[in-house]
């Protein structure tokens, strides 16, 4: 705050990216083509302009700025051949005297020193001064005054000309507050491109931005992917194919929809470490399923029924039920009171954690041992003794329980 009160000074604040590969701005759109620069700039400074109208930018530029000036020494061939001037060494004569070039070296008391022609700093402050320089006469003899046949042309030019995929390119660059997401802010910069931008412009990223809109939208199906897992490992150790889908669809919905609650009442946003927090989660909260159905099915073995093994299962497993929430809520809750650099990153992850545990496990006391009744199938003591009484002698098979 101490420097923004300075005149003069514009003060930005930013958080560099937690993961490496980004670039200094999380907002970075790339406009490219094959128009000149000078139109490239123009389309560029309309979409700032908007971006700063939308509310939705703390600061937003382009890094194609035609500032840099530029004086340009413009010959008058015609009086050029009027007076006899060879133009070659009247361009020599130029590079020499304003060029810097080095030429070659010279030694005294054993030190080398570069050979640099080059008028006096004082004759060259300002481009005037360029119109009093003498170049080479006709025929190699006398001095001639540069403004006799020359002219000075003021431009402005680009300081260095920006190039992406070979195309020409300018990159918009923006801060956005804390309560906007990135993808809230590309977007709209994406609309206002595709109503203004004529065709043959294109749009691309750069940085963070990039890794949003590439990495971005690859979420949902590493989240399947992930639950197609678990559901075949679940499927390995129970032997069944019923009970796995008990657990998650128990436990998971419930959870990923209390986690992405918060996200919705603005304390986080849907980033990329959500995401991992989202994933984790499932992993996390399928403990508590497994550990209730796996012991229901158990009591049905000893020869329980269906209702009361379930309900039996849920009451003895709460308390390694509520340890394992507590262990995962009490480990996880700092990252929730993060701050400092990188904190946004540790916010989203605890409390997608935090709150997908807790919320999760409220309904998965209630809601597992529902699905339970619905789905599992009905185990018997007699179906667990077949395979012991298959493995026995004919004589031990015939002695009556």
């Amino acid at each position: 705050m101490g420097l923004a009160m300075i005149p003069g000074l514009r003060i930005i604040p930013m958080t560099p990216p937690s993961l490496p590969g980004g670039g200094d701005f999380p907002i970075d759109l790339v406009v490219s083509s094959t128009a000149e620069p000078e139109q490239l700039v123009g389309f560029a400074d309309q979409l700032v302009h908007k971006a700063f109208a939308s509310g939705l930018f703390i600061y937003a530029d382009s890094d194609l700025k035609f500032d840099q000036p530029q004086v340009e020494v413009v010959f008058n061939r015609d009086q050029v051949r009027s007076q006899g001037i060879d133009l070659s060494q009247a361009g020599a004569d130029l590079a020499a005297l304003l060029g810097g070039n080095y030429v070659n070296r010279f030694s005294i008391q054993g030190r080398s020193y570069k050979v640099i022609p080059q008028i006096r700093r004082v004759d060259r402050l300002n481009p005037d001064q360029l119109k009093d320089i003498y170049i080479t006469g006709p025929g190699g003899e006398g001095l001639v005054p540069l403004s006799t046949f020359a002219t000075l042309k003021t431009t402005t030019q680009p300081r260095e000309l920006k190039r992406f995929q070979q195309l020409n390119a300018v990159r918009i660059q923006g801060v956005i507050p804390p309560p906007v997401s990135l993808d809230q802010a590309l977007s709209f910069l994406e609309g206002e491109a595709a109503s203004s931008l004529p065709q043959g412009y294109t749009l691309d990223y750069a940085g963070e931005s990039r890794q949003l809109r590439t990495e971005g939208g690859k979420f949902l199906t590493t989240f399947l992917l992930s639950a197609i897992l678990i559901y075949l490992v679940l499927a390995a150790q129970f032997e069944s194919f019923r009970d796995p889908f008990i657990i998650l669809a128990g436990s998971v919905p419930l959870a990923i929809t209390g986690a992405l609650l918060f996200s919705f009442l603005g304390l986080t946003t849907l980033n990329i470490y959500s995401q991992v927090g989202l994933i984790t989660l499932v992993g996390l909260i399928s403990k508590n399923g497994i550990l209730i159905v796996e012991f229901a099915n158990q009591l049905q073995l000893r020869g329980h029924d269906r209702l009361r093994a379930i309900i039996e299962a849920a009451g003895t497993r709460l308390r390694p039920v509520l340890m394992t929430t507590a262990a995962t809520v009490v480990g996880h809750f700092p990252l929730v009171l993060a701050t400092g650099p990188g904190a946004g990153a540790r916010n989203s992850i605890g409390i997608m954690l935090v709150s997908g545990m807790i919320i999760g496990t409220a309904f998965t006391l209630f809601v597992v041992p529902s699905i339970y009744m619905l789905v599992a199938r009905v185990r018997s003591p007699q179906a667990a003794a077949q395979p012991s009484a298959a493995g026995s002698s004919p004589e031990a098979a015939a002695v009556p329980a």
